[in-house]
């Protein structure tokens, strides 16, 4: 191995490990915490987590494998459900993302008719049509022998043979453009249009407390100098949390998986060539994706951090939660606090 595919081992060594653990602790905050589960989006966030560590234990370790040994790693049959796997996996994780941009909107811009238009039988459906979603691609692609060990990519994904009839590349190329389309593209469109709009009510509202901020300010003529300049420090910074929070959303899906998906559309090209190590880079960032959702979606919440600053506290203090002889746990009925 050179010094690229050593330093790609590392970071994928790292991205596991990173990624199995944070996704861990999702599961149990969710299995903890009843608040947590009464949300109709802790589904949503309980799908994404699950396909995060599937991918994490399955197509991580095959791909981290085939760089080392430069081989295909294992059987026809395993490379087979890895490919079925990754195509999967991956098409349920980018619907939840876009399922969560929705729950998001809609809590947003109806937040009076947000229990009423998604409750957990809503969210089931939308869980259902993505996995029948995914379903359909990973089978197709099975069925019509469009998976293999690919080896620029060092991973059984979307490929065909090299001694395929141009029937089977064109397959191929359709299949590709399809699978993209109907997945990340309509991921991102339905992420950029839903986020956005959260981010036009959220600065709408932003600029109604301003003007009451200012009012305020201007009536308390004999207000301190320090307080008036923490109220218009809040101001400052209620104006770029909003904008932090979108930003992370949609940059971190555009940043990990485009790359990627451009790279998988260039390579359709005949005359296209794609560099060994770029291919391996662009597939790191796709997989860092399963390591970035622990942070991105969960556990930098408020209610995440609660409930671990919960556990950690049981884990440390186990003597005074059994001098407590049961008392029912304060923090599992309170209201979740807004984020």
């Amino acid at each position: 191995m050179d010094v690229a595919e050593i330093l790609f081992c590392a970071l994928m060594v790292v991205i596991i490990v990173v990624s199995l653990l944070s996704n861990v602790l999702v599961l149990v905050c969710f299995l903890y915490n009843p608040e947590i589960r009464r949300q109709a989006p802790g589904l949503f966030t309980l799908n994404l987590t699950c396909c995060n560590v599937l991918l994490s234990v399955s197509n991580m370790p095959l791909t981290l494998a085939g760089v080392v040994s430069a081989a295909q790693p294992g059987g026809d049959a395993l490379c087979q459900t890895a490919g079925f796997l990754e195509t999967f996996l991956s098409t349920s994780s980018m619907l939840s993302m876009a399922a969560l941009s929705i729950d998001r909107w809609v809590a947003v811009v109806f937040p009076l008719r947000y229990h009423s238009r998604m409750r957990h039988r809503d969210a089931l459906l939308v869980l259902g049509y993505a996995w029948t979603h995914s379903a359909s691609f990973s089978t197709a692609a099975a069925c019509l022998s469009l998976v293999g060990y690919h080896r620029v990519f060092a991973s059984c994904t979307l490929l065909v043979s090299p001694g395929a009839h141009v029937s089977g590349r064109a397959q191929l190329v359709a299949f590709t453009v399809l699978f993209h389309a109907c997945t990340f593209l309509l991921s991102c469109v339905v992420l950029c249009v839903t986020y956005l709009k959260v981010l036009k009510v959220a600065r709408v509202h932003c600029k109604r407390i301003d003007v009451i901020t200012m009012q305020t300010l201007v009536l308390l003529v004999d207000i301190h100098p320090s307080v008036r300049e923490r109220c218009l420090e809040e101001q400052r910074r209620r104006k770029q949390r909003a904008t932090k929070k979108i930003s992370t959303f949609i940059g971190t899906f555009m940043i990990c998986f485009t790359p990627y998906v451009i790279t998988r559309l260039v390579e359709l090209f005949p005359a296209a060539h794609v560099p060994p190590r770029w291919a391996l880079f662009s597939k790191l960032l796709f997989y860092s994706k399963a390591a970035c959702d622990p942070f991105v979606y969960s556990l930098l919440r408020r209610q995440y951090r609660q409930t671990c600053a919960d556990l950690l506290n049981r884990l440390l203090k186990p003597s005074s939660h059994r001098r407590g002889n049961g008392t029912p746990h304060r923090h599992g009925n309170r209201i979740p606090a807004a984020d």
